[in-house]
């Protein structure tokens, strides 16, 4: 991955974004300011992946100029045929160079069949970016935003880097008006800086850490693992994914506040969750509710066949996620939980003590993750034979409490970054915290910044795991 479009790195941190920010205040015209981060997000895209910006500049252009020939035609047959050559095209986009080999390697299976698979490599965010521009013709066809008559401003809110190549999934309408016009203050500046410091905290310092554990357990060998190591393996996976995207969607959003963008929350605090509907109602909400104003309830919500809807969403969430069985199957997994819970098993858990209600979160999602870490079925079979005792592997081994004894406190640090601890302490707590607040909040922000650069320097496991999304 190259380090310009990965937001933890030196030199991402210490020469593009000083640079972008340099040359964006040094002009007072919004045109201008916009023309600085189309070039600055164009060129990031560009580093990552040259070859691919033609197709992130030909999805931008067809949808723009859809979006105007549905509002021009709007309530006639031809304004739905630009919405249908939209939706063609955009998930055209994504079954040719996300779905292609998954197809052709699912048919070979089946009928014993030998076609080449095709061999694209997946653009950088084009999971995320034709989902942004299909919401955004679908938006003008429903009436609900008024279709961008600039190209310049189309492209700006397709290409800002801040969200381009692992979401959140912002959509037009979030940040129409800012697109022509912005209101920039120190207090938004400062704000984004620290959103941002502690994003980067979150990946580098837990996310990066989580990571190396689950390359010395669950992602190596698992025949010299004990049943300890399975589950310590996951639950490090557990804090890796959700520290991983949660840091890097915290640092989307502090930058967007330092070019004056409000980007709408991804994450709040899913792990503190008591049922699995609760749970997807905190974890990657642009996703959840793309999914929900898209694809359910245009299919007839809870309305007309809840259950049916209810797995066509979950099985395209997970299909979403990428080109492979595991993925449907966790998809599927979560649309089979969440039934059971509308059905029976949310009113028998309700009557269950707070503890033992989010006890049971805890495992379905640990089980759920296991889903979606092994993306080799024999390999994921082989991981719940050694996790719940099928096997003749110790309960626990030396190795097992080494690394164990040898987290006693980052553990700890990472459990209680998972809970709103700043909003159980200071629930009145506003916005304006007085100049000590702003001074003591200004000193955190520069130590973690600091000490997330150290580890940045003396380390170099950092990958970004939704990047492959």
């Amino acid at each position: 991955m190259p380090l310009c479009v990965v937001f933890a790195s030196l030199v991402f941190l210490y020469a593009f974004l000083p640079a972008n920010l340099v040359l964006y205040f040094a002009w007072a015209n919004p045109t201008w300011r916009n023309g600085v981060l189309i070039a600055f997000s164009l060129f990031f895209y560009a580093w990552g992946e040259p070859v691919w910006l033609s197709l992130l500049l030909l999805s931008s252009t067809v949808d723009w100029g859809l979006g105007l020939l549905v509002e021009r035609w709007r309530g006639t047959a031809k304004a739905k045929a630009a919405l249908l050559t939209s939706v063609t095209l955009n998930l055209g986009l994504l079954a040719t160079f996300k779905y292609a080999g998954f197809v052709v390697e699912t048919v070979n299976g089946l009928v014993g069949a030998s076609f080449s698979a095709p061999g694209f490599a997946l653009p950088l965010g084009i999971s995320f970016y034709t989902f942004q521009t299909l919401s955004y013709v679908v938006d003008v066809f429903r009436g609900e935003v008024k279709a961008q008559r600039s190209w310049f401003g189309f492209l700006l809110f397709v290409s800002l880097y801040h969200q381009l190549v692992a979401g959140p999934i912002v959509r037009y309408q979030t940040i129409a008006d800012q697109i022509a016009s912005r209101v920039h203050t120190l207090e938004l500046f400062a704000s984004g800086v620290v959103r941002f410091s502690v994003g980067l905290f979150k990946k580098v310092a837990i996310a990066n850490v989580a990571g190396e554990l689950v390359k010395a357990t669950i992602g190596g060998d698992l025949g010299g693992l004990s049943v300890f190591d399975a589950w310590f393996g996951l639950a490090m996976y557990t804090l890796q994914i959700y520290f991983d995207f949660s840091g890097y969607s915290d640092m989307a959003i502090g930058l967007g506040r330092m070019f004056g963008f409000h980007y709408l929350e991804n994450f709040d605090h899913p792990y503190v969750a008591r049922s699995v509907t609760d749970f997807w109602r905190r974890w990657h909400l642009s996703l959840s509710t793309f999914f929900r104003d898209y694809v359910y309830i245009p299919l007839g919500g809870k309305q007309r066949h809840p259950t049916r809807n209810l797995f066509i969403v979950w099985g395209l969430t997970g299909l979403w996620h990428g080109p492979s069985w595991n993925f449907v199957f966790w998809g599927l997994y979560y649309g089979v939980l969440i039934a059971l819970e509308r059905w029976f098993l949310g009113a028998v858990l309700s009557k269950l003590p707070r503890v033992a209600q989010h006890l049971w979160l805890l495992f379905v999602v640990m089980v759920g993750w296991a889903l979606f870490f092994f993306t080799e079925l024999p390999r994921l079979g082989a991981f719940f034979a050694l996790a719940f005792g099928v096997t003749t592997a110790p309960a626990i081994t030396e190795a097992g409490w080494t690394r164990l004894l040898g987290h006693a406190f980052w553990l700890p640090l990472a459990l209680a970054l998972c809970v709103p601890l700043e909003r159980w302490l200071f629930p009145k707590t506003t916005a304006s915290t007085g100049a000590l607040g702003h001074l003591v909040r200004g000193f955190a922000t520069a130590g973690l910044t600091l000490l997330a650069t150290a580890m940045l320097v003396g380390g170099s496991y950092n990958p970004f795991l939704y990047f492959r999304f």
